[in-house]
């Protein structure tokens, strides 16, 4: 069953909601807001998939923490999204050792095939 991680009053986490049950795909949600990622979780998305891809640097967060302007070390990144995981880009599909990070309806047909 496809995971899906987010934060449940976000737009591009309810499209993929509804993407879902219009496509007949049973899933299972994560709010990290109430089930925020343990370091080794994390640590595991990053590996797969990058920090670069995981981190949302256009977000509301990202801005209030003024991180744009600070020049982080990759460990000092994972470190501020462990802390602040809304920064993490929506939604996060997960099944298997499979990741889709990003709302993208064409990539979610290839993911739930």
């Amino acid at each position: 069953m496809i995971q899906v991680y987010g934060i449940k009053n976000c737009n591009k986490v309810r499209d993929t909601f509804k993407w879902l049950k219009e496509n007949e795909v049973e899933y299972e949600f994560v709010d990290l807001k109430k089930e925020p990622l343990t370091r080794d979780e994390l640590e595991s998305f990053v590996n797969q998939i990058g920090l670069d891809v995981l981190v949302n640097r256009r977000g509301m967060k990202w801005r209030q923490l003024g991180l744009k302007d600070k020049n982080l070390s990759d460990d000092e990144l994972f470190n501020e999204l462990l802390e602040h995981q809304v920064m993490i880009k929506r939604p996060v599909l997960v099944e298997g050792e499979a990741i889709l990070v990003g709302y993208d309806e064409d990539a979610f047909e290839a993911f739930v095939e």
